[in-house]
């Protein structure tokens, strides 16, 4: 508990992408380290539910990235592709599962884990959770000092998971988009649509990201890089169009 509390406070009160033209668009510089996010694929397809649970075990490897972190999955049927998930950093060795008989369990084992205060992150995934379950896992989440990623399946195929109300600090879609064309025959780094659909204090926004590396980081595309740079190098396009607006 105490090495933990010790790199929450090294690492500061949110953990930042490390992508200016996200971070700076944060009310938090980041995601906070102690609050509700809740996280939802665009649409009912495999491929973009893959996109937002590898999105989640990004951010959750990059919360458990010190030796000895451990985050916690629950959920209620054990669908996940491991080695996917330690694709993007979150190795067997960084995640305990927990597997409920409903959405009501899984959520109770989330809320558990987040006030004991020993975990790196807590991640549940749920197609139901009202205002007041948000609501407890946020006080939950803030008590016990730790992370809490909420995945929101589709329940209706043509109706958003976030369309609901919640008492989530961030919400965020996760979709696919075309990758970048190699300039020959391969397979490139998948590239997701992220938009921050609310947030606290702050604008809703989207952007195109490459997907997380085996560190759980994403990445601006190299062609809105070159776009971005400046004399001064300073932050570029994405931001000066915002900014222009």
């Amino acid at each position: 508990m105490a090495e933990l509390a010790q790199a929450r406070a090294v690492r500061g009160p949110a953990l930042p992408f490390g992508i200016p033209a996200l971070d700076e668009r944060l009310a938090d510089g980041g995601l906070s380290g102690a609050s509700l996010h809740e996280v939802a694929a665009a649409a009912a397809t495999l491929t973009d539910d893959a996109a937002a649970t590898l999105f989640i075990a990004g951010i959750a490897a990059r919360f458990a990235s010190q030796a000895d972190f451990t985050a916690f999955w629950a959920l209620t049927r054990f669908d996940l592709y491991a080695p996917g998930l330690e694709q993007v950093g979150l190795g067997p060795d960084k995640v305990l599962y927990a597997q409920g008989t409903s959405d009501s369990s899984v959520l109770a084992m989330a809320e558990d884990a987040l006030r004991d205060g020993s975990l790196a992150c807590v991640v549940a995934e749920v197609k139901s959770a009202d205002q007041t379950a948000t609501r407890r896992l946020q006080l939950a989440a803030s008590d016990g000092k730790t992370p809490m990623l909420l995945y929101r399946r589709h329940r209706v195929r043509d109706r958003c998971p976030l369309s609901g109300f919640s008492s989530a600090m961030t919400r965020w879609r996760i979709g696919c988009v075309p990758s970048e064309r190699l300039p020959h025959p391969g397979v490139g780094r998948p590239r997701w649509s992220v938009e921050l659909v609310r947030q606290r204090n702050g604008n809703p926004f989207s952007l195109p990201l490459d997907a997380c590396d085996d560190q759980g980081r994403l990445a601006l595309p190299a062609a809105a890089r070159d776009r971005t740079a400046t004399p001064n190098g300073e932050l570029g396009a994405a931001r000066a169009a915002s900014q222009a607006a």
